[in-house]
């Protein structure tokens, strides 16, 4: 169970939950450029950007007000999180959040099952075993483990990203320039694929709270939920402007990352890129199963029981994680992408987007006491 600690640095208050909610956010569809290519390049370039901008201020608005709450709340799991905000409500969340993680572990593990494919020639199971394995170890060490995955990965990935657009605008710059200056405003659907994107994706707020532990007060929470947003946008938006160098042709790719290495051509940055992906694919697989270990933690030591070890832990996530395989595996990163994802925003804007910010804002500007949680 994750235990407050409210001492922590600079870095621990206000840059590590947004590192961490970009590192549950980018796995998957993000990383590889498909949902990028989902749900803003139907927009046009332009419109794909102000989709992006859009999505970026809903995750820092709710991000800012769901850590401020936690902190008030003095909750650092989600499942006492919706018991303080919904009271016996909490469950429909919980049953949202277990459809949540079956699904986007599986968009991981078939992400990583491509990536496999494209760079090794390995069989699709090959890379998602890969993956489970290494989700597997980060997590049975428990919470100290997955902030450090966190912090240096998000190094990595930052990196990469930046190398990338750099090398797209070295190799292919005079095409993104004429595509966005060919391009016309916003096209229909900017807003839609902003809030669908945005909605789906802001539970990474819920699911990071374990890392909440080092904030001293409810600004610190505040501060760092608005600085998320943009440390989680920032490298979709790289990615977008290197895409629109081959839009509209890139928007079909299965994996627009592969795409994208091959017009580069760089020797040996095909392979940095396809490892920070993987990268980013272990930090998403690891913040929603380290989830679900600190709800159980938490529900184990409020019933007086001794918090699961590190054999708990694992058989925990390996339960989870094969689940999610054989899905991944059966139908396909397309697939669950473009019909997955719609029907989670919708979920996720009933069960948590409009309870916080209805509910959750009046409790957090008009405090009152929380009801008691049940074990």
């Amino acid at each position: 169970m994750t235990i407050a600690q409210p001492g922590g640095s600079w870095f621990q208050r206000f840059l590590l939950p947004g590192f961490a909610m970009k590192g549950v956010i980018i796995g998957g569809g993000y990383a590889t450029g498909r949902e990028l290519a989902e749900y803003f390049l139907p927009a046009g370039p332009w419109g794909g950007l102000a989709g992006m901008v859009l999505a970026m201020l809903i995750w820092s608005l709710v991000a800012a007000v769901t850590f401020a709450l936690a902190h008030r709340f003095g909750s650092h799991d989600y499942r006492s999180f919706f018991q303080r905000l919904l009271g016996p409500g909490w469950i429909v969340f919980e049953i949202a959040f277990l459809i949540f993680a079956v699904l986007v572990i599986a968009v991981f593990g078939a992400a990583a099952g491509a990536i496999g494919t494209a760079t090794f020639g390995w069989p699709e199971f090959a890379g998602s075993a890969v993956l489970a394995l290494a989700i597997l170890f980060t997590t049975a060490l428990g919470p100290t483990a997955v902030e450090q995955l966190f912090k240096y990965a998000s190094i990595l990935i930052y990196v990469v990203y930046a190398l990338f657009l750099a090398i797209a605008l070295a190799r292919f710059g005079g095409l993104i320039g004429t595509n966005f200056a060919q391009s016309p405003p916003p096209g229909p659907g900017w807003v839609a694929g902003g809030i669908t994107y945005a909605a789906y994706n802001i539970v990474g707020a819920v699911i990071i709270l374990p890392v909440l532990r080092h904030q001293r007060s409810t600004r610190d929470a505040a501060i760092a939920g608005i600085i998320a947003g943009p440390l989680a946008m920032l490298p979709a938006i790289l990615f977008l402007v290197a895409m629109i160098g081959f839009y509209p042709a890139v928007a079909d790719a299965t994996l627009p990352s592969d795409f994208l290495l091959r017009q580069m051509a760089v020797p040996g940055f095909a392979l940095l890129f396809q490892l920070m992906i993987f990268v980013a694919l272990l930090e998403s697989g690891v913040g929603a199963v380290h989830a679900i270990n600190e709800r159980i933690a938490a529900a184990m030591t409020a019933r007086g029981k001794a918090a699961p070890g590190v054999t708990a832990r694992t058989l925990t996530g390996a339960v989870i994680l094969a689940a999610c395989m054989v899905v991944a595996v059966r139908i396909g990163l397309i697939t669950l992408i473009a019909s997955g994802y719609r029907f989670l925003a919708v979920l996720f804007l009933v069960v948590y987007i409009a309870p916080l910010l209805t509910i959750g804002v009046y409790r957090l500007f008009r405090p009152h006491p929380a009801p008691e949680i049940s074990s």
